[in-house]
């Protein structure tokens, strides 16, 4: 190697050193002063304290006898329930996605000739694949039709609404 080509590479080095170094000094620079500005302005800004306090806030409370708050809230709780839906109901949120279109093996809704042998072996029976979900040789139930937030007694009106329509 010639003596140019070592004082090209020993300055080539140098300058490559000195862009990594300043390249490492802005990384920690531009951190620390995240740091001491970003952070303390999310944690005092009032919009970002209530998403945060909203998020950790309990999710329930322990219900004892005799505890007058708490009787109240349960009571307030129960009469806030949603009203149990009706079969038709059900069936438009939930069942007319694959019964309407026969999606995935489901027989059609009042498709008489495909519910005929389903209705034959009984409510219960239907009811039970509905409910908790069936493979058979045409197509596969999940269980409740995949709502999981409706009640066994909605499923099983609307397999009676659906019964009724059908034969």
């Amino acid at each position: 190697m010639s003596a140019h080509d070592k004082k090209f590479f020993d300055t080539f080095m140098l300058v490559i050193g000195a862009m990594i170094f300043i390249t490492v000094l802005l990384f920690f620079l531009a951190r620390y002063m995240s740091d001491e500005t970003q952070e303390k302005w999310q944690k005092e800004d009032p919009l970002v304290r209530s998403v945060i306090d909203e998020r950790l806030k309990p999710v329930g409370r322990v219900a004892k006898t005799g505890d007058t708050a708490n009787e109240a809230a349960v009571a307030a709780a129960v009469e806030a329930a949603p009203a149990a839906r009706s079969g038709e109901e059900v069936f438009n949120q939930a069942c007319s996605v694959c019964h309407v279109a026969g999606v995935a093996g489901a027989p059609k809704f009042g498709d008489a000739a495909a519910w005929g042998p389903r209705i034959t072996k009984g409510m219960e029976t239907l009811v039970q694949h509905a409910t908790l979900g069936f493979q058979g040789t045409s197509g596969y139930m999940p269980p409740k039709g995949g709502r999981m937030d409706m009640s066994d007694a909605e499923i099983a009106d609307a397999v009676a609404y659906i019964v009724d329509h059908s034969q």
